[in-house]
């Protein structure tokens, strides 16, 4: 590190990162108003949960299915952070210790 660095530091809150993963089904659910349970849920947490986590990564899954139900089908991977905006920003930024949560249903 060369001297005169400006450096942030992270601390973790095991609770409030299961929440967050809660919170994203949650809100996922009241966006697209969901009548029934999704066929498929795709997860993408950010590798940093998992390093935090450790064994508690079984809690932020057992989270999202309180959400959705044990009828979906639930698919995911570990990534490096995500890119994209946030909220109403137009500018792609760096999204680090995130879940993304995409759902699939098919209409009838």
């Amino acid at each position: 590190m060369i001297e005169g660095s400006t450096v942030r530091f992270m601390r973790a809150n095991f609770d409030r990162i299961i929440e967050g993963a809660m919170d994203a089904a949650v809100q996922n659910v009241e966006r697209f108003n969901l009548a029934k349970n999704p066929d498929l849920v795709l997860m993408i947490s950010c590798v940093g949960r998992k390093l935090v986590l450790n064994q508690r990564i079984e809690e932020e899954i057992e989270s999202v299915v309180d959400v959705f139900g044990h009828d979906s089908t639930y698919a995911g991977f570990f990534s490096n952070g995500e890119i994209s905006p946030h909220s109403n920003n137009l500018t792609c930024e760096l999204h680090n210790q995130t879940m993304t949560i995409t759902t699939f249903t098919e209409l009838e």
